[in-house]
């Protein structure tokens, strides 16, 4: 893991541009979400902001209808304050704080409810019951187009408030911790796999899909979309988090030739692992013995991450509980092996605690870039965040390029020649 440049970070630089633009962000009750949308209005552009229902619920109860005008929160209604109150509490004060507080941030400034996860219900229900046995997911279709709906309604929204979208973030985010064996030991981590490919890909594809027609229709728009470096380099013990940022960027490249006759650009925004695991909600699947950091040599994320929640919490919890016949040598784990994310018996949720000034450091980081490209007239297709994750990439594809040049031989061997010379028709 990375640590923050001891380097302050620049003052946020936006590209010229004659009118406020329009930004929707999802996820907009992380830390990510509040600080970027604390930027795009601090800089006098327009703000769509997008929250889950129930956190949205909470903000309904809070504050409902500010001063007797036009409510602040509008969509969806109030479902409950869910299994991130903390989070949506701390969404609820900057909105109280800072938007609330301030006349011209509030006029710029709605919130909507959006769920944009579960279009992948009838496909995984598909999965589950052909390889485990299970029953078919009825709801599927039902909750697929209550989804899609939302989506659709926080578009309506930055459309009828302000005439236009003109920069589309999308930034959600969770990751699932467990090699692959061990996310397919179970049912239960089977659906890790689900809701890991519900947020990180499905929820962008969502939004991305029902944005589409309105940013054609004013031949404009940028699509900003949060991977990671995990995209470029393949990460032993977050192997299905990866896939799902694999699977979106592959989605994103193609989306790019698809649209860029309309004038709409796309960036895939790409910081260090950090931002996106640190900052957001961790499940780790039980810990397999043959994986265990005792009798596995290869270093996996799961002891990386475990370590440092262990260093970060205040009340580190008590060591999971081990049956020493479940390793191959008989031992017990030593007092050395994290407790966090190492249980063997169930699947094990954290919300990392950071120090603020080191969720500070890593949020300046990526809101810096962010705010570079967005809306940029001529925007990079990716853009890495940080001089440690352009490094790595860098070395990955010197790798890359080098196992090229090592098998080029290799891969001409395959071409047919037909009809002489020079004359090539496909291997």
């Amino acid at each position: 893991m990375t640590t923050p440049s001891p380097h302050p970070t620049p003052p946020l630089q936006f590209p010229s541009h004659a009118h406020p633009r329009t930004w929707l962000l999802t996820s907009a009750a992380s830390a990510l979400g509040i600080a970027a949308a604390r930027a795009v209005l601090a800089h006098g552009d327009d703000a769509i902001l997008c929250v889950e229902p129930e956190e949205l619920g909470l903000l309904i109860r809070a504050r409902g209808v500010v001063n007797g005008s036009k409510p602040l929160f509008s969509g969806s209604n109030g479902l409950g304050a869910g299994q991130e109150a903390e989070r949506a509490e701390t969404f609820v004060r900057f909105v109280k704080e800072e938007v609330d507080a301030d006349e011209e941030w509030r006029e710029r400034c709605r919130v909507v409810g959006l769920d944009g996860r579960c279009e992948s219900l009838l496909f995984w229900g598909a999965v589950v019951s052909r390889f485990w046995g299970f029953g078919r997911d009825t709801q599927g279709e039902g909750e697929t187009g209550r989804i899609i709906g939302q989506c659709q309604a926080a578009i309506a929204e930055a459309v009828d408030t302000f005439g236009k979208i003109d920069i589309l973030f999308c930034c959600s985010s969770e990751a699932v911790i467990g090699t692959v064996e061990e996310l397919a030991a179970s049912p239960r981590t089977l659906t890790l796999i689900r809701e890991q490919f519900e947020t990180n890909f499905f929820g962008p594809v969502n939004i991305i899909k029902a944005a589409l027609p309105a940013m054609r229709e004013k031949r404009v728009g940028h699509i900003i979309v949060m991977t990671g470096i995990t995209s470029h380099l393949g990460t032993p013990g977050l192997g299905i988090y990866c896939a799902s940022g694999w699977a979106l960027e592959g989605f994103c490249d193609s989306l790019a030739y698809e649209v860029a006759p309309f004038n709409i650009k796309m960036t895939i925004l790409q910081p260090n692992l950090e931002i996106n695991v640190l900052t957001n909600k961790i499940s780790s699947a039980p810990l397999m013995p043959a994986y265990s950091p005792l009798t596995h040599p290869a270093p996996l994320s799961r002891s990386i991450i475990g370590g440092l929640l262990d260093r970060l919490s205040p009340n580190p919890p008590s060591p999971p509980a081990h049956d020493s016949s479940s390793f191959t040598d008989g031992s017990l784990p030593s007092e050395h092996l994290p407790q966090a994310l190492h249980s063997t018996e169930k699947v094990e949720v954290a919300y990392p605690s950071l120090p603020p000034e080191m969720k500070s450091a890593l949020l300046a980081e990526t809101i810096h870039a962010l705010v570079a490209v967005g809306g940029h007239e001529n925007p990079p297709g990716r853009h890495i965040v940080g001089f440690e994750a352009v490094a790595s990439v860098k070395e990955k594809l010197k790798t890359v390029s080098e196992e090229l040049e090592d098998f080029v031989e290799l891969s001409a061997a395959v071409d047919i020649e037909e009809g002489g010379e020079g004359e090539v028709n496909g291997g």
